[in-house]
């Protein structure tokens, strides 16, 4: 099952749903989770009136996610003249595996307006490898093109404080989505991965996204998207990075900030 396929199942006007978690989508021992917070979005906003965009995401990934049956559950918060506050939960045998609280808003007249900020130079896709064909990448990222422009290869042994470039998926051709979105961002390994030189483990703890209204009906996810992640600071296994996607013509599709584990 593609990453499309998966994310129609989901219906409308369901407050809980039973869905399929693809094999094909692996993490080391886990399911992506960019996958399961793409899934989450999804389930989100087939529940309110497409005027309500979907502004944040503060997700937690509780424990790891595995191929097979898992329910996406959620209960309103706070409903007020045009924001809601939504908590989601994906749960897999009785357990939450991600726990998420969401803002959807609808747009308000506003005497407010701010540029959004410009990709840094990521060079073309021309200037930078893929990842490569080996046992170490992950299933899942089997399912990207990447051209990495900007810091090292993970593993690589090449200390910065920037690492990003190209994505885009590599089969599929769908209209860009939110849920498109929140994959291709997870799908970048952690930024300090560059920074050692030998194979160890790494993942997501916390993730904060936020989506900016832009229409994506003329983006389709086989298009190539930049991104680059940007470490705040890291220390003691635990680190804070903060990340932009831009579109290839330079509008900003999403802001991103994670927290992340490396055991190395």
């Amino acid at each position: 099952m593609n990453f499309h396929t998966a994310i129609e199942q989901i219906v409308a006007d369901k407050n809980n749903q039973v869905i399929e978690l693809p094999s094909g989508w692996a993490q080391g021992r886990a399911f992506f989770g960019g996958f399961s917070a793409a899934l989450s979005a999804q389930f989100l906003l087939k529940q309110f009136p497409p005027e309500y965009h979907l502004r944040s995401m503060n997700i937690s990934f509780v424990a790891p996610a595995e191929p097979g049956e898992a329910e996406l559950s959620y209960r309103i918060l706070r409903e007020g003249k045009s924001v809601i506050q939504v908590a989601v939960e994906l749960q897999q045998q009785g357990q939450i595996m991600l726990s998420c609280l969401a803002s959807l808003g609808k747009a308000r007249s506003s005497t407010v307006t701010v540029a959004s900020e410009t990709p840094p130079d990521l060079k073309t896709i021309k200037d930078g490898p893929g990842l490569p064909e080996a046992d170490i990448v992950p299933e899942f990222a089997k399912n990207f093109d990447y051209r990495i422009t900007s810091g090292g290869m993970p593993f690589s042994g090449q200390p910065g404080r920037t690492f990003g470039g190209w994505i885009r998926f590599r089969e599929e051709q769908q209209q860009l989505t939110t849920a498109t979105i929140l994959a291709l961002v997870d799908a970048w390994p952690p930024a300090v991965l560059p920074h050692l030189d030998s194979p160890a483990p790494a993942s997501s703890l916390t993730w904060t996204i936020e989506f900016p209204d832009i229409p994506l009906q003329s983006f389709s996810s086989h298009d190539w998207f930049q991104y680059e992640a940007f470490i705040e600071h890291a220390e003691h296994g635990y680190g804070h990075s903060r990340a932009g996607l831009w579109s290839e013509q330079g509008e900003l599709l999403a802001i991103s900030r994670q927290t992340f584990t490396v055991f190395a």
